[in-house]
């Protein structure tokens, strides 16, 4: 980083020391810096040890909720914190088999968890595309284009809306009208 960059509010940044983090606060001389396992640490502005993941434009004025969201983004982009999702009490311990046409080849068997894992993992990462259109400095029609797309993924997925023990979890697409 040079020393005369300033970064904004919701930068992303990796210490040598301290690991991954995001600026939540800038002061004159120092970023305040919210690192996933240290906690919120001062770091000078003219520090250039750090990688860059992800610069934001410095804002004037930011809103504590504008903080706060961009934070819950981090941490769930980061630190694979999600919200409890839970596996339909059916399926624990369940095993999914794949059987492929040709004979000759092996069964894969995958336990049900792990690929439910994974789906819940694809919505949380679709959220955050989500977010990161509707964040952007796209237009209205290019971003009203993109969540169009969305809308049709989360439709393809909704196929494993099964797995999902508390209905509100469910994938949900397009609603006919």
């Amino acid at each position: 980083m040079s020393t005369n960059q300033i970064l904004g509010i919701g930068s992303r940044v990796k210490h040598p020391a301290y690991g991954d983090g995001v600026i939540i606060g800038a002061e004159v001389v120092a970023y305040k810096v919210c690192f996933i396992t240290y906690g919120i640490k001062n770091v000078g502005k003219s520090y250039s040890e750090w990688e860059i993941i992800e610069a934001m434009e410095p804002d004037s004025a930011v809103s504590f909720s504008e903080a706060e969201r961009s934070l819950i983004k981090i941490l769930r982009t980061w630190s694979g914190i999600t919200e409890e999702v839970r596996l339909g009490d059916k399926w624990v311990d369940g095993m999914m088999i794949l059987k492929p046409g040709d004979t000759a080849m092996k069964d894969k068997q995958i336990p049900i968890d792990v690929f439910f894992h994974k789906i819940v993992m694809v919505r949380d990462r679709i959220r955050v595309m989500e977010q990161r259109i509707n964040a952007s400095k796209l237009t209205d029609e290019e971003k009203v284009s993109l969540q169009q797309y969305i809308t049709r993924i989360y439709g393809s997925l909704t196929t494993f809306n099964v797995l999902f023990k508390y209905k509100e979890d469910n994938f949900v697409g397009e609603k006919s009208s």
